[in-house]
């Protein structure tokens, strides 16, 4: 699985030496053992953050995005498949491994173009986007800026079409994550982490050394990245907007598989 990692460390390292540094080997932390993440991480710099970036197995290009916790939810599907596939996966500007951000500075926009950076610097072509949650947003608004590389879409339990009225329940879940005094409770319990981490959330297939690294993973400075990035998604139009204009356009003929549950 690292043999195509190195090269594509390999490669970003000589074509930024002709610029700037722009991608170095990620250390591990200790909380991160190998048995819970079997995969090399590099750091790539991206308008001046480091976005941490996984890239595992060869074959076609998949493009794992979810945006708000940590890439750790996708290990044992990037396992699975990386013997037949290229396995590639980031996580958001200011949370999971990448470089943490101050308030007020993240939002979905940073995160579509992490996308887009991660798509052009590993070269990734004929990609399937596989997004998930508030990836779905920032998945597609970042591949739509390279278009011509997207071959299909998986969307699991997620959404991409800006928010009506009518549909108060969504739009109030929203609110609630991005209210100040929700962001604040659950930074200073830990409540989100804790769930996350349960059999009711991505720790379901987890032991408890995965379950405590994924807690780990969202330290809290990442979980108030997390809220303001679901905040975010109530009034990010200009994202709508590119997302609309590319599911209407080139990624209208795309395959599209659904997953809902």
């Amino acid at each position: 699985m690292g043999t195509n990692l190195i090269s594509d460390v390999q490669r970003l390292r000589a074509a930024a030496a002709a610029t700037t540094p722009s991608c170095e080997p990620l250390p591990r932390p200790p909380w991160l053992s190998e048995a819970v993440w079997p995969f090399s991480t590099v750091s790539l710099r991206v308008d001046d953050e480091n976005v941490a970036v996984t890239s595992a197995g060869s074959g076609p290009a998949l493009l794992f995005v979810h945006t708000g916790l940590c890439s750790i939810i996708w290990r044992d599907v990037m396992s699975m498949l990386a013997a037949d596939f290229r396995c590639v996966c980031l996580d958001a500007p200011g949370t999971g491994l990448s470089e943490r951000l101050p308030p007020g500075s993240i939002d979905l926009n940073h995160s579509a173009q992490a996308v887009t950076a991660v798509v052009t610097e590993l070269e990734l072509e004929e990609l399937v986007l596989i997004v998930h949650d508030l990836g779905g947003l920032t998945g597609l608004a970042g591949v739509a800026e390279v278009l011509e590389r997207g071959r299909g879409i998986v969307a699991v339990n997620t959404f991409a079409s800006r928010l009506r009225p009518s549909e108060f329940r969504f739009r109030s879940m929203l609110a609630l994550m991005a209210n100040p005094l929700v962001r604040d409770f659950d930074v200073a319990t830990g409540l989100l982490p804790r769930i996350t981490a349960t059999s009711f959330g991505a720790g379901r297939n987890l032991d408890p050394t995965g379950r405590r690294a994924l807690r780990c993973a969202i330290d809290p400075d990442g979980l108030r990245a997390f809220h303001e990035l679901m905040g975010d998604a109530l009034r990010s139009q200009a994202i709508y907007a590119r997302i609309q204009r590319a599911l209407t356009g080139q990624f209208r003929g795309l395959p599209l598989l659904a997953i809902f549950g």
